[in-house]
This record gives structure tokens, sequence and C-alpha cells, in this order.
């Protein structure tokens, strides 16, 4: 067998390992009992150990400098290799496997802590996240920037400072428009009881209409949504509150947008280090288009309206229109992941800065729930009121995913650029959405980013869907223009 030949076999083997590892994450979600958390969490380590052995086996360092390839796609499966092999060459196994229990345990403990509001019951443990990421970012940084060292492992190719940019050219304009509404008529409310069955119902035939494979695929409930694994085997997560619809609703849509670009990959890439979406970012960008763009545009929701009452009966809103705008009513809130697409980058912008700090250890621990507090008051205008709405609400930081925030804003850009190009192509797009169709925009997606996998780098993915340089003016205009019409500014 060639080196080549030898080396994707062997990744093949890695990649399989490293989807039963995602399935105990997706397990734990969903539904691992809890007392198990302790015993997960050496099973996590144990099976990490497993995968740092193989990303680091010097037999991969000798393949990749044997081989040889013979087209783009064993060119690109090389460079990804590479730079895995590169990265992990840097980490101890002992560190990996640590970082791999705790972080599985904290998860346990975020969960406990978020319900309790008890911040300073789960601050030890995160502490030893922290800890143990510090220690990982330096030895990655080699020498360079520890944070940088942290997002190269989500979007490879772009920095801190580059990230930085974005957000300082992005605030101003964001600012502008929030001011802009907030002193605008409210738009409506949808209130009322919305059964649990009839939530997931309506999830499911929503998710199939996004082109969800339920054949791949599957949906269950967890505190905070998520979707796991690739290829053939895709599923996703959801949750519900009977007073409020929309969270459940969304939310699948978010999700079968990471689940959608998983499930389009072409199966050739399955099991390769093509066969996955290339960063976070471009992730982020499929979920958020279908989310936003897509599913919140006007002419969806005169579509999803009709199925609302389908489903629940008459609504507190009487006509497509009102619908419409109660989807998109803006308002400051506490929690990201509700927030709408004006205030949900300033949500980002936040969390980025703040965990760039805790990094670098410009930020200490114990000083985190006051200037996350402090923040949030200078950004949203309104005083935090619990640590479940603050600090706490999210999972990333007990899982130790420092370097991961930045990439939603990224992938809104991102889903920006996509969404100019897609109108473009498709200019009856509404008409089609208006009644619940959405093949023509998911097949343009498919065949001009997804199917492609990590066949290009994150950036030119992006610019090979839309024939343009990535930008944020796409992004600000199309917020602009659909928020003052919403709003009738």
């Amino acid at each position: 067998m060639s080196a080549l030949g030898a080396l994707l076999a062997f990744q093949r083997e890695t990649e399989a390992l490293g989807q039963v590892m995602g399935r105990l994450g997706w397990d734990q979600e969903t539904m691992m009992p809890r007392g198990a958390a302790v015993q997960r969490g050496e099973e996590m380590a144990a099976l990490e150990g497993v995968l740092h052995a193989r990303r680091t086996d010097p037999r991969v360092g000798e393949w990749l400098d044997q081989a040889t390839p013979s087209s783009e796609a064993e060119a690109a499966q090389l460079r990804l290799i590479s730079h895995s092999y590169a990265r992990a060459c840097r980490v101890p196994g002992d560190l990996a496997a640590e970082i791999a229990r705790v972080t599985s345990v904290s998860q346990g403990k975020w969960a406990a802590a978020r319900k309790a509001d008890d911040l300073a019951g789960f601050l030890p443990v995160l502490g030893q996240v922290i800890a143990l990421r510090r220690v990982e970012a330096q030895a990655l940084a080699d020498g360079g920037d520890a944070y940088d060292a942290l997002l190269d492992g989500y979007e490879p190719g772009i920095t801190g400072a580059e990230i930085a940019a974005f957000f300082d050219r992005m605030r101003p304009g964001l600012v502008a428009l929030r001011a802009a509404l907030r002193d605008a008529p409210p738009a409506p409310v949808l209130t009322g009881h919305f059964p649990r069955a009839g939530q997931l119902a309506l999830a499911r035939e929503v998710a199939q209409v996004f082109g969800y494979d339920l054949e791949r695929g599957r949906i269950d409930e967890a505190v905070h949504p998520f979707s796991s694994g690739s290829h053939n085997d895709v599923r996703i997560t959801t949750r519900i509150d009977e007073a409020e619809p929309l969270g459940c609703i969304y939310s699948t849509i978010h999700e079968v947008g990471h689940a959608g670009y998983e499930q389009n990959i072409a199966q050739e890439f399955g099991l390769s280090v093509l066969g996955q979406g290339v960063s976070m970012g471009v992730h982020e960008s499929q979920s958020r288009i279908y989310e936003n763009q897509l599913g919140r545009s006007p002419a969806f929701c005169h579509w999803l309206f009709g199925r609302m009452r389908d489903h629940f009966g008459p609504l507190s809103v009487d006509t497509p229109e009102d619908f419409a705008r109660a989807v998109n009513r803006v308002a400051t809130g506490y929690i990201r992941t509700e927030a709408d697409e004006v205030h949900y980058n300033l949500h980002i912008m936040l969390r980025f800065d703040l965990e760039r700090a805790l990094i670098s250890g410009d930020l200490a621990l114990g000083d985190l729930e006051a200037a996350w507090n402090d923040r949030f008051a200078a950004d949203f205008g309104v005083a935090v009121d619990r640590p479940s709405n603050g600090v706490l609400q999210d999972v990333h930081w007990p899982v130790g995913l420092f370097g991961y925030f930045p990439t939603y804003s990224l992938g809104n850009v991102y889903a920006g650029c996509l969404h100019a190009a897609l109108r473009a192509a498709l200019p009856a797009l509404d008409q089609h959405m208006a009644k619940g169709d959405l093949a023509p925009a998911l097949g343009w997606l498919r065949d001009n980013l997804q199917a492609h996998g990590g066949l290009r780098t994150p950036r030119a993915t992006v610019e090979h869907a839309t024939g343009a340089p990535v930008h944020e003016a796409a992004l600000l205009g199309y917020l602009e223009a659909k928020y003052r019409a919403l709003y009738a500014l």
C-alpha cells in the first residue's frame, strides 16, 4: 500500500473513533443518567487518550512526508491532516486526557449550577478548565498568541485581531440600528399555550421542510440545543417551553442548518477529514442562514403562520404580517440563544472580549461575574438579575470551548455574504418560501458550499460560493433593510 493509501486508511479509523466519542457526548446531553457523570468523564478521558495517540502517531508524520496527492481532494486531505497532526503533537497525551476528563465532569456540574443559580459552587471546576486550556494554548501557540492558538482549532486562518477588527466595524451600525428600533412602536408578541406534543410535531415537520433527513438523523430534547455527528448519523436536539413555541421552532431550524451541512457533504468524503464542516464559522453560516435569512424571512413566516394555526388553533396575532413582526421582534434580553438578529452579535462581542482576557490572564476568575454584569449593563442597558441569565447561561466555557464564541458572529458575516449571492441567483426565492418550498435555496447552498465539505479553507469556501470577498457589509445591509421595513422606519 502506498504512503497515501496507508495514511487515509489510518485516518478513516481515527475519524470513526472520533464519531464514537461524539456519540458519548450526545448521550451525555440527552439520555445519560445524572449519576453517571464521573464515570462518563473517565470513559471520555480513556477514549481521548486513544485518539490522541493516533493523532500523534509518528507514522502519520512519515506518511505525510512520503505521500503524493493526485487530485484536489487528496491534496486537501493532506493539508488538513498535516494541520491537525502539527497541533496534536504539541499537546501532551496526559494533558489531552485530563482536559477530556475535567470538561466532562464540568459539563454536569455546570448544568446543576445553572439550574440552582450557584455560580460560587461552579467556579472551582471552571477554574480547572481555564487552567488546563491555558496550558494547552501555550503548547499550541509555540511562542505565539495563546488565544489565537485556541481560535485556530475552530476557525483556521483567522486571528483574534482580525475578529476584533470585524467587531469594531460592525458595532456602530448595530448600535445605531438598535437605537432606531428602540424608539419605534413595539412589534406584537405571540402569546398563548402551545402544548409540547404540538411543538414537537411542528418541529419535525419544519425540520423536514428544511431538508433534514430523519433516516440519517433524529430529534431529541436537551437543555442547550445542539447538533452532533456527521455523514450518515447526524443528530439534533431542541428545547420546549409551552408558553413560547418560537424557541423550539427556530432552535430546530438552526440545528437543522448544522445537520443539513453535514448530511449534504459529498458521500465520497464520508469518514475522512473532508467529510465534515470546514470550520465552526462556516458551520454557523449554515445554521444562521437557515434560521434567519430563510426561516425568519417575511415570506417563510407567511407559510409558517398557517402551519402554526393548523397545529395550535387561532393565534394572538391575526395576520401573516403581524406574525412575521412577532417572529422578528427586537427586544433586549439576557439569553444569547434567544436574542434577535440585531442584538445577537453584541452578545458575542461581550463573550469574545471576556474569554480573551481570561486566557491571557488579564481577567481573574473571581472578577468574571462582575466583568460580565458591568459589560452587559453597558451594552444592553439592563442589569443581570441572576447567574443563569448571565455568566452561567452558556455551556461553552464549562466544556472548555475557548475560541469558539467569535465563530458565531463570523458565521453571521459569512451568512450575510451567502444570502446576498443566493438572492442574486434566485430572484423568485420569496415566492417559493411563501409556499413552504425551500428546495431552491437548499439546493443552491448544497451545490455551492455544503457538498464540498473541507475541500477548501474556510474563507475560500465562502468566497467560492459567493464569488466575492468576505465582508461584513452584506450582513449589515441585510439587517438595515429587513428591520427598517418590518418596523416601518
